[in-house]
């Protein structure tokens, strides 16, 4: 991990899913969980109901679709938003990431939550990690009718947030979103390579891991108490 250059950083752009959360929830509710109940509801065995779920979920990845709950209860007959209140419960942030976002608020940085989430999964999320007090903004993708894949979606975060590209930080998970912002010129990139901490890391290409949170907390010289 590369120590980044925090007096040229004024602003701070986050992913929330696999940045800021565990994306253990998400990749047990879609691989998962999901399949489980397609199959309740159809009358079909789990393996089943994986053939037929898994090319439609492909068909739409990168798409504002595949991260939109309605199309989802739509597509699948099955209520997406009540289904991911009853697993909540695995919604947890990663590790020290709250302690570094008290760290950027404490060191002055703009904080911007950035996120291809539906806004029902957002309010979700919201209610079970406290971050929006530690925010400057919350912006899902949805608001804006593109997803962080799309130069759209930047123009219009530009727009709404606006933000020098070369004095900004952004952190994502996705190679794909990483490739986006750097298209738009966003000036410090950085990969979470182990968004699920059920999962071994991941490669994350031509992107630097931005490490433990804790370290980069560090960094700042801003890290407060510790609190668990």
């Amino acid at each position: 991990m590369s120590e980044l250059p925090w007096s040229a950083i004024d602003t701070v752009l986050l992913d929330m899913d696999g940045t800021l959360l565990d994306l253990h929830f998400d990749n047990h509710f879609w691989l998962d969980y999901l399949h489980q109940c397609y199959a309740r509801q159809h009358g079909l065995t789990v393996a089943a109901a994986r053939e037929q779920v898994i090319p439609l979920l492909d068909r739409h990845t990168g798409q504002l679709e595949w991260y939109c709950v309605e199309f989802w209860t739509r597509q699948l007959q099955l209520p997406i938003r009540e289904m991911k209140r009853k697993q909540s419960g695995l919604i947890a942030p990663r590790p020290h990431a709250l302690e570094f976002l008290q760290a950027l608020q404490a060191a002055g940085k703009r904080v911007a939550l950035i996120t291809n989430a539906h806004r029902h999964s957002l309010e979700i999320k919201l209610e079970k990690v406290a971050m929006e007090p530690l925010l400057n903004a919350v912006i899902s993708s949805h608001d804006y009718g593109y997803p962080k894949e799309r130069p759209e979606f930047w123009q219009h975060l530009q727009a709404e947030f606006a933000f020098e590209p070369q004095r900004t930080l952004f952190i994502d998970d996705s190679l794909a979103v990483l490739r986006s912002a750097a298209g738009y010129g966003i000036g410090h990139l950085r990969c979470v390579a182990t968004p699920d901490s059920q999962k071994p890391a991941k490669d994350c290409g031509e992107f630097a891991d931005i490490g433990e949170f804790a370290e980069v907390c560090r960094q700042l010289d801003a890290c407060p108490a510790r609190t668990d």
